[in-house]
């Protein structure tokens, strides 16, 4: 087992550790499950509930993830051996494995974001949306097993890829480029909806508070999307806290990615809703709310194809850089606990992940 020392790969700068840690609590649940999951729960309340949890039991647990990683130098299993013994051990295995399971449906859906990049600009793809027939796109798409799992395979192998190329020189690198990017992305997306004509009444559904429709409901929802969205209980935080320096101040690095991170959420509100309004689209249309009400209401827009590829690379960028997380989890415990090269790890459980991931993409 290797010890926390000289030897360890460590973060290159705060600013790549922020990006990195940004970058894996940014993913699919603040850009595609969020606004969904908002409207779903009646807009602006859900809001406000989701930012008090995320601020108060949010930012807590994953300053605590950071220091237990940070302290023990190891992966998520061998921190909690060499911190607190006993059965805490399991709980860095609950991380494990749930890198392991979430990544093998996850690379799934993130392939998905690649298909959609090029279908932006595939002849006659955006017509069909905008004639109302996004629908039997996206179904004729996902029941096409031998498109589905070639995506997946693809964006499997880049997150491989950057994983395989280390700390430094992959993870830090990539996520310096990506996470910037993303929020460029959204920004310019946040511009083109909200002046769109009809923009104001998503702006009031989503910004707008209703209590009236706050339930024990709304609140188990609010709080199960701030621990999926910030990447708590999975290891992540824990694995990436292993590579900092004792130097770093962890309360200020943690409010940093937890502030940016509930941005990313509120922005892709902000860049969706007024947009679903303004083309009279479903707002509540769950998972079909990316990937078949947005194609239609890109169709509709002037440039239409440019802003749908904007989109879909957006929640590319945003599913990469949590996969990478995920993938590393796994990846440390078998470099820290058995003693594996990095090249193996990254590699053989990538190939892993990805088929057990294949029943998915089925």
């Amino acid at each position: 087992m290797s010890e926390n020392g000289a030897d360890r790969e460590q973060w290159g700068s705060r600013f790549g550790f922020i990006m990195a840690a940004a970058g894996s609590a940014v993913g699919l649940g603040n850009i595609w499950r969020f606004p969904y999951i908002t409207g779903m729960n009646g807009g602006g309340a859900f809001v406000l509930i989701y930012l008090a949890i995320v601020f108060i039991i949010g930012f807590s647990v994953m300053l605590a993830e950071m220091g237990i990683g940070r302290a023990a130098g190891l992966n998520a299993v061998g921190s909690f051996k060499k911190l607190g013994g006993g059965a805490w051990p399991l709980v860095g295995w609950m991380g494990v494995i749930a890198g392991f399971l979430i990544l093998s449906f996850y690379g799934v859906v993130a392939g998905w974001t690649i298909a959609y990049m090029i279908k932006s600009f595939t002849p006659g793809f955006l017509e069909a949306a905008a004639a109302g027939k996004a629908g039997d796109l996206f179904g004729a798409f996902v029941s096409n097993p031998g498109q589905v799992v070639a995506y997946q395979a693809l964006f499997m192998f880049a997150t491989i890829w950057i994983v395989y190329r280390g700390i430094g020189g992959g993870i830090e690198k990539y996520c310096k480029l990506m996470m910037p990017a993303l929020f460029i992305i959204l920004l310019i997306l946040i511009a083109r909806a909200v002046t769109l004509d009809g923009a104001g009444k998503g702006l009031e559904f989503y910004l707008k508070p209703d209590f009236s429709k706050v339930t024990g409901g709304t609140v188990l929802a609010a709080l199960g999307q701030g621990f999926f969205s910030i990447s708590l209980g999975m290891g992540c935080m824990i694995t990436y806290g292993s590579y900092l320096s004792k130097k770093e101040v962890l309360p200020s690095a943690a409010i940093t990615v937890v502030s940016l991170d509930t941005s990313a959420a509120f922005l892709s509100g902000l860049a969706i809703f007024p947009a679903v309004f303004a083309f009279g689209m479903e707002p509540a249309s769950g998972p079909g709310l990316a990937f078949i009400t947005l194609p239609s209401v890109f169709a509709k827009m002037p440039m239409g194809a440019v802003f749908s590829f904007l989109f879909f690379l957006l929640l590319f960028f945003a599913a990469i850089t949590s996969s990478i997380s995920l993938l590393e989890v796994c990846v440390a415990y078998f470099k820290d606990e058995l003693g594996w090269s990095r090249a193996k790890a990254s590699w053989v459980l990538g190939l892993v992940i990805f088929v057990l991931g294949v029943p998915s993409a089925l």
